[in-house]
């Protein structure tokens, strides 16, 4: 659908990480009224509807995938059963009506308990700065296959974490490997291959005000594990949140460990941070 200048000027203004779905929004309604083009007039009349309808919108939390997961090179698996799973235990829940009852006032998008899932490190859905982040994961391994030292696997890497000495297979460093698997596709003889797959899971992330980055439980998790671990988050969620807090509000450092403890037996307490 075609826009004028003053309508794109004034969709520019709209946070990036949601321009796609307003966009798409305003063109839906702008279709729906019987217009082939999008003025100001029907940008700043979706707004309107936006803002005055939002508490009607408002499920209790939203949970966001890759954007284009099926086509989308990257990719470490198939996550799609993962978030059917996801919204089912979202669902349960019943985090609509957890804030009905502990936020004053009308509820807004802002109050919904965000859930997203990345199918590679790249994060298109942006899951440092949601409550609770997943991230799939496949780590790489030696093989007995001889390496024929072509450097297919260094190059192929863009964090640096894999570099070749004189002697034996590639050379993984794990604190800098994100578990991305391009070195294992990029080995032409074999020498690597996949390793440890699941997910990496990232908590208590958000923007607003005060942002913060979501801190990382260590290890990595089954689907299982996963469900489990959303199923304790979202308790600990409804247990502390009062007024809307954030989860990132209610995840202090004490809190954060307990989980760790919980699901990462071998957790120390050594990767404890300030957020």
């Amino acid at each position: 659908m075609e826009w004028t200048e003053e309508a794109e000027a004034a969709i520019r203004k709209v946070p990036f990480f949601v321009r796609a779905k307003v966009r798409a929004r305003v063109e839906a309604e702008a279709a729906a009224a019987g217009r082939h083009r999008v003025s100001l007039e029907e940008v700043e009349a979706s707004r309107r509807r936006f803002v005055s309808g939002m508490s009607r919108e408002v499920k209790g939390y939203q949970l966001d995938g890759c954007f284009a997961a099926g086509g989308c090179p990257n990719r470490i698996g198939d996550g799609s059963r993962l978030l059917e799973r996801l919204e089912a235990v979202l669902q349960e829940a019943d985090l609509l009506a957890f804030l009905k009852s502990a936020v004053d006032g009308p509820l807004k998008f802002h109050h919904e308990f965000r859930v997203s899932l990345a199918e590679c490190p790249n994060s298109c859905s942006q899951v440092q700065i949601k409550d609770i982040g997943i991230l799939a994961a496949c780590a790489p391994r030696s093989t007995d296959v001889p390496c024929s030292a072509c450097g297919a696997c260094v190059e192929a890497c863009p964090d640096d974490a894999v570099y070749l000495d004189d002697e034996g297979p590639p050379r993984i460093d794990p604190a800098l490997c994100l578990r991305c698997g391009r070195c294992i596709k990029a080995c032409p003889t074999g020498t690597l291959a996949e390793g440890e797959n699941g997910y990496r899971v990232q908590l208590g992330g958000k923007l607003g005000r005060h942002p913060r980055l979501a801190r990382e439980l260590p290890g990595s998790y089954s689907e299982d594990d996963v469900i489990e671990i959303v199923k304790a988050c979202v308790a600990l969620y409804k247990e502390k949140s009062r007024g809307g807090r954030r989860f990132a509000e209610v995840l202090d450092d004490a809190a954060f460990e307990n989980l760790a403890r919980r699901f990462a037996p071998d957790f120390s307490g050594q990767r404890k941070s300030k957020a």
